[in-house]
């Protein structure tokens, strides 16, 4: 499925590509601490799979479009800026909505945090695919292949 998004550095519009979604739980179980519940969901969600999609495609790493969203009681206690450090490479985007669970503790001192992780790798196939052929994208005309040749 391609869709068209706003490019917020340049401006103009990116056709995106899906090729992977990965879904993960994090906890924090007696610090009620919201970012590391988030973090640990984030990692889960990774280690689920080790897809090698830029490899597979001859694109580069950073050219990955990584769209992270996280479920939790308390939005508002996240810190975004600390989780997109867990990524070696690609493009993360982290957007966090109220969702999750706060588990109440049977002695009344608190809640354990529960995140739900959602990350979405997508590609700009258009600009990515150039980018790893070396040269800008050509095109072709029907019963002709892109270099000339029937």
């Amino acid at each position: 499925m391609v869709r068209l998004f706003r490019d917020r550095k340049s401006g103009g519009n990116v056709a995106k590509t899906r090729m992977v979604t990965q879904f993960g739980m994090g906890t924090s179980i007696r610090s009620q601490n919201y970012t590391e519940a988030a973090a640990r969901g984030i990692r889960d969600a990774l280690w689920h799979n080790s897809l090698n999609v830029a490899d597979a495609f001859g694109f580069p790493k950073e050219a990955m479009l990584i769209e992270v969203e996280i479920g939790v009681q308390q939005p508002d206690k996240v810190d975004s800026d600390a989780l997109l450090g867990i990524f070696p490479y690609g493009q993360p985007s982290v957007r966090v909505v109220k969702g999750g669970l706060d588990v109440a503790k049977p002695d009344g001192s608190g809640v354990s945090v529960i995140a739900n992780v959602a990350i979405i790798v997508s590609f700009d196939m258009a600009a990515t695919g150039a980018a790893a052929a070396g040269a800008a994208p050509t095109s072709s005309t029907p019963g002709q292949s892109a270099g000339g040749q029937s």
